[in-house]
């Protein structure tokens, strides 16, 4: 249920293991209770139906944002509407990537005012 949060969050561990999602969804994995070191073919499985749901969610969120010629982030939340516990997830995630980045918004202007002090 949450892999869709973890795939996302993941991304960035794609490209810090040279981008193989084994790796990624090997460690997903691991963080939902499994072996530190599964099967090979378990992984692929798991990897597959990720892909595939990502892939499939990503469409649908497409066609709809295709009726007002661009894709949003309300699009994907407009189809995990009935899932409450995804939906929740997605907001809170998204609330705290708006604090962060009010957070660097704010030391990016300390920093112009201590090099312009200089």
């Amino acid at each position: 249920m949450y892999f869709f949060f973890l795939f996302l969050y993941s991304y960035f561990l794609f490209f810090m293991c040279g981008g193989c999602w084994c790796c990624t969804v090997q460690h997903m994995m691991y963080g939902f209770g499994d072996e530190q070191n599964p099967l090979p073919e378990t992984v692929a499985l798991v990897e597959d139906i990720v892909v595939e749901y990502v892939t499939d969610l990503t469409l649908k969120a497409q066609e709809i944002g295709s009726k007002r010629g661009r894709l949003l982030v309300d699009d994907f939340l407009y189809l995990i509407r009935k899932d409450l516990p995804k939906l929740n997830r997605c907001r809170e995630l998204l609330a705290m990537q708006e604090e962060l980045k009010q957070a660097r918004k704010a030391f990016d202007v300390d920093e112009e005012k201590i090099t312009s002090l200089d």
